[in-house]
């Protein structure tokens, strides 16, 4: 037994080699973001220890500072600002998913429905630019949209005998103006993985829907709607996932101190609590909280989905 086992165990790693070889282009794909995940996602878990130690950066190294236990957990928890920042985090996180998938799903069958070839890949074109443009420049073109003395969105309210409005600083309009440009900047690239969805159903519903004498809307409803279902859930659930990542980004080119009440966000805080103040015990275990928090809503949710449809993420 120990001899065949031995020779089936130098087949199959032969087997293995030639297979690398023959398809090297393939591993070597396949390497480049299990390499970028091993390096960015796993190797900083080491360093997820120091939630749980009185870490000083200059003076310590990990291993040799204090043990604090459960000390910084139970210092964000209990603090004055631990309902105020999961109060924001939850209300941008909710408010994108509540507008940018449904405008998301409906620009995709916009795009899909659309039987004019230039304005269709116009539209697109359009709608995908602004992904690409970092939030310094979204700043730049949202300031001079909404700025109070000369910006667009304010000239016309004078026009028309209004009041100016700094959107940038005024809490009741920060959130409004963080969620929908949110959406005016990302639901272009949301939308693709729902236009690849819709290529996939098959034509031929289409045509008998027609021949049946169905219009446009009941189309959409009976045919198109359902055939993306599956993946509207799985975009949900990946959403869902991560919805105390309320957009660090945005926030911190957006947000200033006359708004920090509705704009600070736990990962802005962390910013600040772990660079500016140095307190990195602290940053991190509010980091591994959110990071904890999500993965349980995500297990949640799945569980939720399997049990009450035919669509769930694993």
């Amino acid at each position: 037994m120990g001899e065949k086992g031995s020779l089936q165990n130098k087949t199959y790693w032969s087997t293995l080699r030639k297979d690398i070889a023959r398809q090297k282009w393939i591993y070597i794909l396949i390497a480049v973001p299990l390499i970028y995940y091993f390096v960015f996602k796993y190797v900083p878990l080491w360093y997820s220890q120091i939630a749980f130690r009185d870490f000083k950066s200059v003076r310590y190294g990990i291993l040799t500072s204090d043990w604090v236990g459960m000390e910084n957990f139970r210092e964000f928890v209990t603090s004055h600002y631990f309902w105020s920042l999961i109060r924001n985090t939850l209300m941008y996180s909710i408010g994108k998913i509540l507008v940018s998938l449904p405008l998301s799903v409906i620009l995709a069958i916009a795009i899909y429905e659309c039987r004019h070839n230039k304005l269709r890949k116009v539209v697109q074109t359009l709608a995908y630019l602004p992904h690409f443009l970092s939030w310094v420049i979204m700043y730049g073109i949202l300031l001079s949209l909404f700025a109070p003395g000369d910006g667009i969105i304010n000239d016309l309210i004078k026009f028309f005998g209004g009041q100016p409005i700094d959107f940038l600083t005024n809490a009741k309009a920060f959130p409004w103006l963080v969620i929908f440009s949110d959406a005016w900047k990302e639901m272009g690239w949301s939308a693709i993985i729902f236009i690849a969805a819709l290529m996939g159903i098959d034509v031929s519903l289409f045509e008998a829907a027609m021949v049946e004498g169905a219009n446009s809307w009941q189309r959409v409803k009976y045919i198109t709607f359902p055939a993306i279902k599956p993946v509207i859930v799985t975009v949900l659930l990946l959403k869902i996932g991560t919805i105390f990542e309320a957009g660090f980004n945005q926030i911190f080119m957006l947000y200033s101190p006359a708004v920090y009440s509705v704009a600070d966000i736990i990962d802005t805080w962390v910013y600040r609590q772990g660079l500016l103040e140095g307190r990195f015990g602290l940053a991190t275990a509010a980091g591994l909280f959110k990071g904890i928090i999500g993965m349980l809503l995500l297990f949640a949710s799945n569980y939720f989905s399997k049990k009450f449809s035919d669509s769930s993420l694993f």
